[in-house]
Protein backbone atom coordinates (compact mmCIF):
# COMPACT_ATOMS: atom_id res chain seq x y z
CA UNK A 1 0.00 0.00 0.00
CA UNK A 2 1.53 3.24 -0.80
CA UNK A 3 2.53 5.76 1.87
CA UNK A 4 0.83 9.07 2.43
CA UNK A 5 3.22 11.10 0.97
CA UNK A 6 3.48 9.51 -2.62
CA UNK A 7 5.63 6.84 -3.43
CA UNK A 8 8.90 8.16 -2.23
CA UNK A 9 7.58 9.32 0.65
CA UNK A 10 9.63 12.81 2.35
CA UNK A 11 12.83 10.88 3.62
CA UNK A 12 14.58 11.58 -0.15
CA UNK A 13 13.98 14.93 0.06
CA UNK A 14 17.56 16.01 2.01
CA UNK A 15 19.46 13.72 -0.18
CA UNK A 16 17.72 15.88 -3.54
CA UNK A 17 18.56 18.84 -1.71
CA UNK A 18 22.16 18.08 -1.26
CA UNK A 19 22.38 16.80 -4.98
CA UNK A 20 20.59 20.22 -6.23
CA UNK A 21 23.07 22.31 -4.03
CA UNK A 22 26.39 20.08 -5.13
CA UNK A 23 25.85 20.32 -8.59
CA UNK A 24 25.11 23.85 -8.10
CA UNK A 25 27.93 24.76 -6.38
CA UNK A 26 30.37 22.72 -8.28
CA UNK A 27 29.14 24.11 -12.13
CA UNK A 28 26.41 26.16 -11.56
CA UNK A 29 28.56 28.82 -9.35
CA UNK A 30 31.04 29.15 -12.89
CA UNK A 31 28.49 30.28 -14.57
CA UNK A 32 26.88 32.44 -12.41
CA UNK A 33 29.61 34.82 -11.47
CA UNK A 34 31.81 34.02 -14.49
CA UNK A 35 35.17 36.67 -14.32
CA UNK A 36 34.72 37.87 -10.91
CA UNK A 37 35.67 34.37 -9.06
CA UNK A 38 39.05 33.72 -10.44
CA UNK A 39 40.36 30.06 -9.22
CA UNK A 40 44.37 29.93 -7.67
CA UNK A 41 46.57 29.11 -10.15
CA UNK A 42 47.13 25.86 -8.78
CA UNK A 43 43.66 24.63 -8.82
CA UNK A 44 43.50 25.80 -12.17
CA UNK A 45 46.88 23.39 -13.36
CA UNK A 46 44.69 20.60 -11.44
CA UNK A 47 41.74 21.10 -13.11
CA UNK A 48 43.68 20.64 -16.70
CA UNK A 49 43.88 16.64 -16.17
CA UNK A 50 40.47 16.40 -14.74
CA UNK A 51 38.86 15.02 -18.15
CA UNK A 52 41.28 12.86 -18.79
CA UNK A 53 41.45 11.43 -15.36
CA UNK A 54 37.50 10.42 -15.98
CA UNK A 55 38.11 9.01 -19.23
CA UNK A 56 40.78 6.75 -17.58
CA UNK A 57 38.60 5.78 -14.75
CA UNK A 58 35.22 4.76 -17.03
CA UNK A 59 37.69 3.01 -19.19
CA UNK A 60 40.13 1.06 -16.96
CA UNK A 61 37.75 -1.21 -15.26
CA UNK A 62 36.91 -2.45 -18.75
CA UNK A 63 40.33 -3.08 -19.55
CA UNK A 64 41.63 -4.71 -16.34
CA UNK A 65 38.52 -6.67 -15.26
CA UNK A 66 35.99 -9.20 -16.37
CA UNK A 67 33.21 -10.78 -14.45
CA UNK A 68 34.36 -8.52 -11.73
CA UNK A 69 37.99 -10.39 -11.65
CA UNK A 70 41.03 -9.08 -12.69
CA UNK A 71 42.13 -10.93 -16.38
CA UNK A 72 44.23 -11.12 -19.48
CA UNK A 73 42.00 -9.22 -22.14
CA UNK A 74 42.87 -8.39 -25.70
CA UNK A 75 41.39 -4.81 -25.31
CA UNK A 76 44.52 -4.36 -23.04
CA UNK A 77 46.86 -5.12 -25.23
CA UNK A 78 45.33 -2.72 -27.93
CA UNK A 79 45.03 -0.24 -25.37
CA UNK A 80 48.86 -0.70 -25.01
CA UNK A 81 49.50 -0.41 -28.61
CA UNK A 82 47.11 2.55 -28.78
CA UNK A 83 49.35 4.68 -26.08
CA UNK A 84 52.69 3.50 -27.47
CA UNK A 85 51.80 4.46 -31.30
CA UNK A 86 50.39 8.01 -30.33
CA UNK A 87 53.41 8.76 -28.00
CA UNK A 88 56.00 7.96 -30.97
CA UNK A 89 53.64 9.46 -33.99
CA UNK A 90 51.63 12.53 -34.70
CA UNK A 91 49.36 11.11 -36.94
CA UNK A 92 45.99 10.85 -35.30
CA UNK A 93 45.14 7.50 -37.60
CA UNK A 94 47.62 5.91 -36.69
CA UNK A 95 46.95 4.69 -33.08
CA UNK A 96 43.63 4.60 -34.22
CA UNK A 97 44.40 1.56 -37.11
CA UNK A 98 46.69 0.03 -35.10
CA UNK A 99 45.14 -0.31 -31.97
CA UNK A 100 42.02 -1.95 -33.65
CA UNK A 101 44.02 -3.80 -35.91
CA UNK A 102 45.95 -5.36 -32.83
CA UNK A 103 42.37 -5.82 -31.44
CA UNK A 104 41.06 -8.01 -34.48
CA UNK A 105 44.05 -10.14 -34.29
CA UNK A 106 43.93 -10.96 -30.93
CA UNK A 107 40.26 -11.78 -31.04
CA UNK A 108 40.45 -13.94 -34.14
CA UNK A 109 43.61 -16.11 -32.42
CA UNK A 110 42.01 -16.24 -29.31
CA UNK A 111 38.16 -16.57 -29.62
CA UNK A 112 36.04 -16.47 -26.33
Amino acid sequence: MAEAHGVWGWGYLPIFLLLFWATWLTRGAFLLFGEKVRLPQSVQMWLRYAPAAALGALVAPDLFLAGGEVAFKPELVAAVVVMVSAAFWRNPWAPFALGMLTLVALQNAFPG
